[in-house]
This record gives structure tokens, C-alpha cells and sequence, in this order.
């Protein structure tokens, strides 16, 4: 999810829709302080230890240069 400071939240879940919910409605404290947000990208993978692999990569340097490149490029206004 993009935030309103133009930060990248990355997160996992098995239900997309209720945990968008809970970010748009304010309820998760990592995310409170920069709505509104957009749902711009999300994977699905197969199993709950991909995705969370998954996550930890793309919080890591490296993982996070290859996101903004693939999955939410930067674009000129």
C-alpha cells in the first residue's frame, strides 16, 4: 500500500480485503498516521512461509530497490 507520505507499506495476510479495511479505517497503528492510503500492488503466493519471506525481503534494502522498480515505479508528475 502507498501511504500518503508516499512510503511503501508491505505487509501479509490471507484475507486482502479485511486487512485493507483495517489500514483504510485507521485501526493499524504503523499506517494510522499517513492515511489516506492506495492499494497499488499486492502478490499472492502459494503458501504462508512464501509470503512471509516475501515480506522480509522487501523490507531489506535490496528487496525495496527491486519493489519501486517493478511494482511501484516512481513516475514525474
Amino acid at each position: 500500500m502507498q501511504l500518503d507520505n508516499g512510503d511503501v507499506y508491505v505487509g501479509s495476510t490471507n484475507d486482502l480485503r479485511r486487512r485493507f479495511e483495517s489500514h483504510r479505517s485507521g485501526y493499524v497503528a504503523s499506517t494510522k498516521a499517513h492515511l489516506p492510503l492506495a492499494l497499488k500492488a499486492y502478490i499472492a503466493v502459494e503458501t504462508e512461509t512464501n509470503a512471509r519471506q516475501l515480506v522480509r525481503y522487501f523490507k531489506t534494502g535490496s528487496g525495496k530497490a527491486l519493489a519501486k522498480k517493478r511494482f511501484w515505479p516512481v513516475r514525474p508528475d
